[in-house]
This record gives structure tokens, sequence and C-alpha cells, in this order.
């Protein structure tokens, strides 16, 4: 069972990382003025992170077949070691960022010219292309964080994003772990992960996503600085770092808030 937790986190780990460093193939749209063909990537990224988190629920519900069976099982620790797999993905991107931004404007540009995704994968896998990737490695600095915490973003567009990343990151394993709770209507409750995981992508597309399309097109009009762009997106992810934190704290009352609210639905 070790092992299939470590691969649970480590699956977490990697979701957290690709959807964080969305931000880097929007960021690389606007530095090449192709936010089109950049936004057609990320949404193939969080398309594919999103979809991962199914395998996710299927993985972690075979832990909680496991616990009920053994009850020296810690299934609560075993829960919030993934949810630090969530954070230490989001730790593990924040570093990437300044490198992806540099190899994604290359997937736009291999992309443009393919024409296809098929197209630029076969680009992509030529012996020259591979050695010339690592070209565009950038060491992260601690420099980076100091421009990502100044200022000209709303405090609380920072606290909504870190809010709706912990709703989102306990989603799936609160549902889970409330099912395993003494009481009926444990399958309903194994499939009610929506009522958390929907709030999210309400929060997310009604107060998130509007300001950051906003600025996005600043940006591309340059009405705004490119400067101030880069520094809002790094902001969003140390607030999505924050969010995962939070999410430990979140994870046993969302738990019992969904055993609780089941039984009326």
């Amino acid at each position: 069972m070790t092992e299939r937790l470590i691969g649970i986190a480590l699956l977490t780990l990697t979701i957290h990382a690709a959807e964080t460093l969305s931000y880097a193939v929007r960021m690389a749209g606007i530095r090449t003025g192709k936010l089109a063909i950049a936004l057609s990537l990320t949404g193939m990224i969080v398309l594919v992170a999103r979809t991962s988190n199914i395998a996710q629920g299927t993985m972690t519900g075979k832990i909680v077949d496991f616990a009920k069976t053994h009850g020296d099982f810690d299934l609560a620790g075993s829960f919030r070691f993934i949810i630090g797999g969530a954070s230490a993905g989001t730790l593990v991107a924040i570093a990437l960022f300044p490198t992806f931004v540099q190899l994604s404007a290359r997937l736009i540009a291999h992309l443009e010219k393919a024409g296809s995704v098929p197209g630029m994968a076969r680009s992509l896998m030529r012996a020259d292309a591979i050695r010339h990737s690592v070209h565009h490695i950038r060491r992260p600095r601690l420099a980076m964080v100091r421009r990502f915490r100044k200022g000209g973003y709303p405090l609380r567009l920072m606290l909504l994003n870190g809010f709706v990343t912990a709703i989102y990151t306990v989603g799936v394993l609160a549902a889970l772990y409330a099912s395993s709770l003494p009481g009926p209507y444990s399958i309903g409750i194994s499939q009610s992960s929506g009522l958390i995981n929907g709030l999210a992508t309400i929060l997310l597309t009604v107060l998130i996503d509007p300001h950051v399309a906003l600025m996005t097109d600043r940006a591309l009009r340059q009405e705004a600085a490119l400067a101030s762009v880069n520094q809002l997106y790094g902001a969003l992810m140390l607030s999505r770092l924050g969010g995962t934190l939070l999410a430990q704290a979140l994870f046993l009352p969302a738990a019992y808030w969904v055993q609780w609210a089941v039984p009326y639905l």
C-alpha cells in the first residue's frame, strides 16, 4: 500500500505542477504575440491534468477500501500525504516557471509551423529539437520570487485564488474520506466530490479568470507592462501554493460537510 500511496502523491504532484505551469504557456503566448495558440496548448494541459483526477480518485478509492478492512491504517494521514504532493507540485512549477516560459515559446512556434498537435509532437521528437531544448533551461533565482511579490494586483484576488485552489485540492479526497466515516449513503458520498469542485470551478470562472483575461488583454494592447503580467502570474502561483497548504486545514471540515450535505440531496 505504501507504493500505491507514493504513486498517488506523485500523480497529484504532476497534476498540480501541470496546472500551475499553464501560466507559463500563457506568458509565452503574450511574449510571442500568439495568445490564441498558447490558450489552445493551455486548454490541452489543463484537460489532461483534470482528467487525471479521475485516475487519482480511482486509485485513492482503493486505499479507502484497504482502510475499511485494516482498522489500524491511518487514512487521514495518508490523505494529508497526498495533499502534500499538491504543494510539492506547485513548488516544482514555480521553480520551473522561467524554463517553461522559454520552452512554451518553442512549443508555440512548432505548433504554428506544424499546423497540428501530432505534427508538433513529431517535430519535437527530432534529435536536434531535443538537443536544443537544453539551451532554454533557466535557473530559478530568489530575485524572481521578490519580483512576484511586488504589487499591482488586488490582495482579494490572490486570497480568492488560494481559497479556490484549496477547495479544488481537497474535493476528491474529502469525498472519499467522508465515505469511510460511519453512517449511511457511503456510495453517494464517494461520488459527491462535484459538490466541492463545482463550487471551486464557479468561483474560478466567475471571479478569477475574467481579471486575468483583462490583464492579459491590456498587455497585448501594450496598455500594461509585460512585467506586470509576469508579476500577476507569479502572485497567482504563490497563492496556489498557499491554497495547497490551506487544503490541509480544510480537508477534515470538507469531509464532514460532505457527509452532512449528502443526505439532503
